[in-house]
């Protein structure tokens, strides 16, 4: 379990992108708890829909290998184009993704959710520090 921490007063919106629904809910359950606002896309196409929707998010969060026209990899690339600075942290159980530039992190698979939430509190300049999980 993460220590709760303090968000700012507009909680921050998460995109989690994850066709694995026990480690989407997992991960959007503690974002929750630390008072984010998750939204879960179970592929590729769904957050590029959303996204495309206009619907404004901080961070995604997503998996690199996923059913659909959209992988990971190519989400990151499209969100790079739109929203360069938007955070992207990608994750797979695969190796490490090509480098796409921007403001990209990798977590690989299997990894602990304290590592995970630590790395979107870095991400959005909510905790100081520079240790990759």
């Amino acid at each position: 379990m993460v220590p709760k921490t303090e968000i700012e007063d507009e909680p921050k919106k998460i995109l989690v992108v994850e066709d694995d629904i026990l480690i989407r809910m997992l991960i959007a359950d503690e974002l929750r708890d630390l008072g984010f606002q998750v939204v879960e896309a179970r592929s590729g196409d769904d957050a590029v829909g959303y996204l495309e929707s206009g619907s404004h998010v901080d961070l995604i969060f997503s998996d690199v290998q996923m059913p659909g026209t959209v992988d990971g990899v190519q989400l990151a690339r499209r969100v790079r184009v739109a929203l360069p600075k938007l955070p992207v942290i990608l994750t797979s159980g695969d190796g490490q993704p090509p480098d796409i530039g921007g403001a990209l992190h990798f977590v690989p698979k299997p990894y602990e959710i304290f590592h995970v939430v630590a790395l979107v509190l870095r991400s959005l300049g909510l905790v100081g520090g520079d240790d990759a999980p």
